[in-house]
């Protein structure tokens, strides 16, 4: 029993209209799923992926209008890795983010930047034999779009407080000190430690609240127990229609998520028109016009984009 990867990262922003330009306009990435945090229906939570929303590639925010811009410390994700195809992809990146106004540092195979809130990006070239999952923007060529997660990286006071838990509980590979690798049938994604700053953390706008690891569906509940077993204190299985989880945080203190691989997010909605209305789960339907009387709309970012 494996976890493929990461499932998604979730963060928080405090401008959704300027977060779909950014992750979809900017990033191309194709926003997947419009609809409303589970846990606080008065805000959205925005999904963005690859042309079919497959766990892997999924980065999705919590908007939170006015609040106050965050700060990642110990105990937090702090930049967000993803894969690219070559050194001509890093080439049209550092142009491309140049365009749109946004620096970026160049490093050998690899390209590091910050979105309009703070939140730290790595672009880096890996060669995989994992599926790469893209999706579709006319300005930007297939052979150089973002082809998934590679990797999180995040803060800790002393990354051995997390070791047994991740290697015993989670199974997780040790790659590097402080480095791990969670590898399933399909994909994988590493999880690595830093020194923190100075300053403490602080949740807020640009800053990442969760990871989500993937399991198969049938392994789900044997996950949960496996977290218990090693010493974690998992939530029960929640059911977000779009898949299922359950929440604990590992010794460093980061909050984890194990989230199933479906149903998926073409289940309340064709695959062709993802992301294109507000999509609310059953249970919330009843307060659609309430929701959308709070909510402000947001353009369809893909109205000019079909494969």
């Amino acid at each position: 029993m494996r976890l493929d990867g990461i499932h998604h990262v979730t963060a928080i922003t405090a401008d959704a209209p300027g977060n779909v330009e950014f992750y979809a306009g900017v990033l191309g990435l194709r926003m997947v799923k419009k609809t409303v945090n589970q846990d606080d229906p008065s805000v959205y939570h925005l999904f963005y992926a690859d042309e079919h929303g497959d766990p892997g590639s999924d980065i999705t925010f919590f908007e939170y209008p006015g609040v106050p811009k965050g700060r990642a410390g110990a105990g937090m994700v702090h930049r967000v890795v993803w894969r690219v195809a070559s050194d001509e992809a890093l080439d049209f990146w550092e142009r491309r983010l140049d365009a749109h106004g946004t620096a970026a540092s160049r490093a050998g195979e690899s390209l590091r930047f910050s979105d309009p809130e703070g939140l730290g990006h790595e672009l880096r070239v890996v060669a995989t034999t994992d599926a790469p999952l893209s999706a579709k923007h006319p300005d930007i060529p297939d052979e150089v779009a973002l082809q998934g997660f590679d990797g999180v990286r995040a803060f800790t006071v002393d990354a051995e407080l997390s070791r047994v838990f991740l290697q015993d509980a989670l199974r997780f590979e040790p790659i590097s000190d402080g480095a791990w690798e969670a590898r399933g049938e399909r994909r994988g994604s590493f999880y690595a430690y830093d020194a923190p700053p100075a300053k403490s953390a602080l949740q807020g706008a640009g800053s990442v609240h969760h990871v989500a690891w993937s399991s198969p569906m049938n392994d789900h509940v044997a996950w949960r127990e496996r977290v218990l077993e090693g010493g974690g204190m998992p939530t029960e299985v929640i059911d977000r229609f779009y898949f299922r989880s359950i929440y604990f945080r590992e010794p460093s203190g980061v909050l984890f998520e194990i989230a199933t691989m479906g149903p998926g997010f073409d289940s309340d909605e064709d695959i062709e028109h993802l992301g294109e209305r507000l999509s609310l789960p059953p249970n919330f339907e009843q307060y659609r016009d309430q929701v959308e009387k709070t909510l402000k709309p947001l353009p369809n970012p893909r109205s000019s984009v079909r494969s």
